[in-house]
């Protein structure tokens, strides 16, 4: 292959890379899709309303919705024609070779290594407002959720998704609970109670810093629907795959987009838009002190720690999938006796707790949602290729509208990119150069070791041979 050197590795070498396969079904697949976004209803998709107002984050939103609709229904379709343990990275391999999936594996690494540490300085607002003790937001709370919560993952997948699913369940009865406390708060006022920017280009009640509030909120209001992408990464651990991880990350969508509009409307309506543009548990402070504000100040702290459970399993798959097949060193991809790849979970665990100590929960979202940009960009572009170049390829889910579908996506991403730097083009700046730095660890080191009996490598041989034959 041009570029790149595979290497065939024996049979011991995989077993020791083996994950627990069987242990779900699309009801607890749909559950982890939910429970990798929920936290986004809970925290940080309000600082889009600092940026745009409510109108410009609903417009956002809108758009965004749109966007993540037809991913999801373009992944539906990648994930039952080529169901491993990569998930966008194993899309991407396979329409854009190796250099392209690896860029689309690193994105999603960027992504999923950030969002916790984000996730975390929310959980740590959160503890601070509960005022148990005198407990504040520090630095041993966000230690404190690494540690228990990779040692959860470190016992197994099947007891990990069950425990995952319990807490979205919890965090669902929350915000059902916040929904009918806040329907009685409601004010319309309270939406457009931003004063007008009067420089800004269509500035209004409605749209306070203009047209261009739109697209700087579009990053906060891709914090509704965040990591629903990382469904597919269950793929060798759920029963009969080509038919389970398209409905599970299709009805996980589905749920997302119902609470994207319950909490839009009624936190901004009962709060007030520039009070919650700012807040680090808005859900709670537009309730105020009653008795419903406390359910939820604890029920909150559930829904952001099933998030915070459920991407660390994603980045723990993720980088597991590129460490088998050699993009990243090897080691990483050992499993331990319960089927979890140990290193995988510990070492962006790291990375991600000296990442909080910043306490930046609003620059962090804006790092991960770079990185997550940047990936649908790449895996929009796999499923157009696919269907171009392999439009006889096995697909027991096929999009809906097909590449016109994924093609819109694909458009709104490019924005999605672009306005992680309007919002911050430091810390965005900051992400990409990691990004080059991944990419030269490939040119210079590890292209010339793949793994060619890889899972995710031989989908493509397959294809590649395939193609060659025809």
């Amino acid at each position: 292959m041009a570029g790149v050197e595979e290497h065939l590795e024996s049979a011991d070498y995989l077993q020791k890379r083996q994950l627990k396969s069987g242990s779900a079904g699309w009801v607890l697949l749909a559950g982890l899709g939910v429970s990798y976004v929920i936290s986004g209803d809970y925290s940080g998709w309000n600082f889009g309303l600092e940026q745009g107002g409510f109108g410009g984050l609903a417009i956002a939103a809108i758009i965004i919705a749109g966007m993540y609709l037809a991913l999801v229904l373009g992944m539906a379709e990648l994930s039952s024609a080529l169901p491993a343990a990569g998930g966008g990275y194993t899309f991407a391999r396979r329409a854009l070779g190796p250099w392209g999936g690896f860029a689309t594996g690193t994105a999603i690494l960027i992504e999923y290594a950030i969002a916790p540490a984000a996730i975390a300085t929310f959980i740590g607002a959160y503890v601070e407002s509960l005022g148990l003790f005198g407990i504040t937001a520090g630095w041993w709370i966000y230690l404190a959720a690494f540690a228990i919560f990779i040692g959860i993952h470190l016992a197994g997948v099947g007891e990990a998704l069950k425990v995952m699913f319990v807490i979205t369940a919890i965090a669902m009865v929350g915000l059902v609970i916040f929904a009918l406390a806040a329907i009685g708060q409601f004010d319309a006022s309270n939406l457009t109670n931003i004063a007008p920017d009067a420089g800004a280009a269509g500035a209004s009640s409605f749209l306070p810093h203009g047209y261009l509030g739109i697209w700087a909120a579009i990053p906060f209001a891709i914090w509704f629907f965040l990591a629903i992408e990382g469904v597919p990464l269950a793929a060798e651990e759920t029963v009969n795959p080509e038919r389970n991880v398209p409905r599970g990350i299709i009805a996980g969508m589905g749920v997302l987009l119902v609470t994207c509009v319950v909490v839009l409307f009624l936190v901004t309506g009962a709060g007030g838009a520039e009070q919650m543009s700012t807040s680090g548990n808005p859900l709670v402070e537009a309730l105020g002190d009653g008795t419903a504000a406390k359910v939820v100040n604890y029920i909150g702290l559930a829904g952001l720690i099933a998030s915070f459970f459920s991407i660390i399993y994603a980045y723990s798959r993720q980088l597991f999938a590129l460490s088998r097949a050699g993009y990243l060193p090897r080691a990483l991809s050992v499993t331990n006796k319960r089927k979890a790849p140990t290193l995988a979970l510990v070492i962006p665990g790291i990375i991600g707790f000296l990442l909080s100590l910043t306490g930046q929960g609003d620059l962090l979202l804006n790092m991960a949602v770079f990185g997550a940009a940047l990936s649908y960009v790449l895996m929009m572009v796999s499923h157009i290729t696919l269907r171009v170049r392999e439009p006889n390829m096995p697909r027991p889910y096929r999009t809906p509208g097909g590449a016109v579908t994924t093609g819109f996506a694909l458009v709104v991403a490019c924005f999605a990119v672009i306005a992680t730097f309007l919002v911050n083009p430091i810390a965005a700046g900051l992400c990409l150069l990691v990004f080059a730095g991944f990419m030269l660890y490939f040119a210079v080191y590890s292209r010339h070791r793949l793994v060619a009996n890889s899972p995710d490598e031989e989908f493509a041989m397959l294809a590649e041979a395939e193609n060659e034959l025809k």
